[in-house]
């Protein structure tokens, strides 16, 4: 199933994705804190799926995928942040648009006259193919969502944890929510790329789900989320390289695997807690 022979030169033909793999872990690691605590894991899933509509139809017009799908996305983001204040409101949008941009993209991608493997790339990544203009926007992009999350770090926390109370405060909340609707947006259209409209969530949510089962301080959360998308998205090259099967799958496992490790520890951290207690009690 594996084999390692000339690992050493097929690692220098992909320097360029394990790059793009590790930053993408990272950033989806650390924004994906703040899915989980704003509950929004759904919303990752409509946004790639409006993202995947955009590139299918930019593949289908023969513009830049890349443009097509940061366009999906925003249009996503923006849609949600600015119609979904409320949890109800925004899965109904939510529900709504992830059949239509499904759809439309599935349209494009049957009227699209090229290579199959471009409409297969679009929903389960193509990582492999990372070159130094697609690097560089995912360079770009991520240090704009990076410098963004930093200077709102406090109020987006704030109106994470306790909306209600945020807006009492003067927080401005509905600005706060719709600019982090953007940089998920971002997030989620460069993701899309490398991973696939299908498997985005395996970064985005997946490795901050695993770090809220082993920890809530809110130092470390955001640290191991980071680390565990890091560990997935090039761990999954490392091993895809030895593999005979699509580094997709191997990106997928890992972080499942990641998180099943963490949920068991943190059932064994929380009754060992319980036993001490009842032991004191």
């Amino acid at each position: 199933m594996f084999s390692f022979e000339n690992y050493g030169r097929l690692l220098a033909l992909v320097q360029n994705s394990i790059v793009a793999a590790a930053i993408l872990g990272i950033v989806g690691g650390l924004i994906g804190v703040f899915v989980m605590q704003r509950d929004m894991a759904f919303a990752v899933h409509g946004i790639s799926e409006l993202s995947f509509a955009g590139a299918a139809g930019a593949l289908l017009l023969g513009v830049n995928v890349v443009a097509g799908s940061l366009v999906g996305s925003l249009i996503a983001a923006a849609l949600i942040g600015l119609l979904g204040a409320r949890a109800r409101d925004r899965n109904s949008i939510i529900g709504v648009l992830m059949p239509f941009g499904l759809g439309l993209g599935i349209l494009f991608l049957a009227l699209y006259p090229g290579r199959s493997g471009n409409k297969f790339g679009l929903l389960t990544g193509q990582i492999i193919a990372v070159d130094f203009e697609q690097l560089g926007l995912l360079i770009g992009i991520a240090v704009l969502v990076l410098a963004v999350l930093l200077v709102i770090w406090r109020p987006l926390a704030f109106d994470s944890v306790d909306p209600e109370v945020a807006q009492a405060r003067g927080v401005p909340t509905r600005t706060v929510s719709l600019v982090f609707m953007l940089l998920l947006g971002l997030t989620v259209a460069v993701s899309v790329q490398i991973i696939g409209a299908l498997l985005v969530l395996a970064l985005l949510v997946t490795p901050a789900a695993a770090a809220l089962r082993v920890s809530s301080s809110p130092l470390m959360v955001p640290l191991l989320s980071m680390t565990f998308g890091f560990v997935s998205a090039v761990g999954g090259i490392l091993l895809a390289l030895g593999g005979s099967l699509p580094i997709s799958p191997y990106i997928t496992t890992i972080s499942f695997l990641i998180y099943l490790v963490c949920r068991i520890v943190g059932r064994a951290r929380r009754g060992t807690v319980v036993r001490r207690e009842a032991v004191v009690t």
